[in-house]
């Protein structure tokens, strides 16, 4: 795997001093783990499980080597005329809990107010994903989406909102079976105009009951 930069992206990392991969350090800390627990790694059906957890890391922290603004600056389309908001609702999205290691997942709506520039939608979806394949907290994952949208295009406003269930309460801890946490970012005219701001709740609202 690779080594996390304090700006958030990762270096590769090769083999150590002692020719070791760090996909083979992986494999053996799975290893450490299993005989922590009291299973035996070697057994039969856990032969092969640290590699697959190795495997599994490298996809689901795939997004530290993804830069989510070079998705959006792909994608960005003058436009003067288009004026409205542009909501995108019902992302699905998987994340990893920094605390503890267990997966959240849940949707994501995004939203922005254009100012003369459009992203291509499936960008929004890409952006959401880059972030979400990294450790994180709901809470800044939130603001990363936001920020960068508003930093990107240069809309007049960006709104991200974000629902989503964590395992790190249902499968341990509280242990609460039907909890849901939600978590919101308002930027530029979705924070200063109540219009607006209504207006994308009431989108959001659609269809639910």
């Amino acid at each position: 795997m690779n080594r996390t930069q304090a700006n958030g992206s990762r270096a590769k990392v090769g083999p150590d001093k002692n020719g070791a991969s760090s996909g083979a350090k992986i494999e053996d800390a799975v290893r450490v783990i299993l005989r922590h627990i009291g299973e035996d790694p070697d057994r039969e059906g856990l032969e092969r499980t640290p590699a697959r957890v190795a495997k599994a890391y490298e996809f689901l922290t795939s997004g530290y080597a993804k830069d989510p603004k070079e998705a959006i600056n792909g994608a960005l389309f003058s436009e003067q005329d288009y004026q409205e908001m542009i909501l995108c609702k019902d992302l699905d999205f998987y994340s990893l809990c920094e605390h503890h290691l267990l997966p959240f997942m849940g949707k994501a709506h995004v939203a922005y107010l254009p100012n003369r520039k459009i992203v291509g939608i499936s960008k929004l979806a890409r952006m959401v994903e880059i972030y979400a394949r990294r450790l994180q907290v709901q809470e800044r994952l939130t603001t990363q989406i936001a920020q960068t949208l508003m930093s990107e295009i240069d809309p007049l406003g960006v709104a991200v909102v974000l629902e989503a269930e964590h395992l790190c309460m249902r499968m341990r801890g509280v242990e609460k079976q039907n909890s849901y946490v939600t978590t919101s970012a308002m930027l530029g005219v979705f924070r200063t105009n109540h219009e607006t701001r209504h207006e994308f709740m009431q989108l959001l609202r659609n269809g639910k009951p």
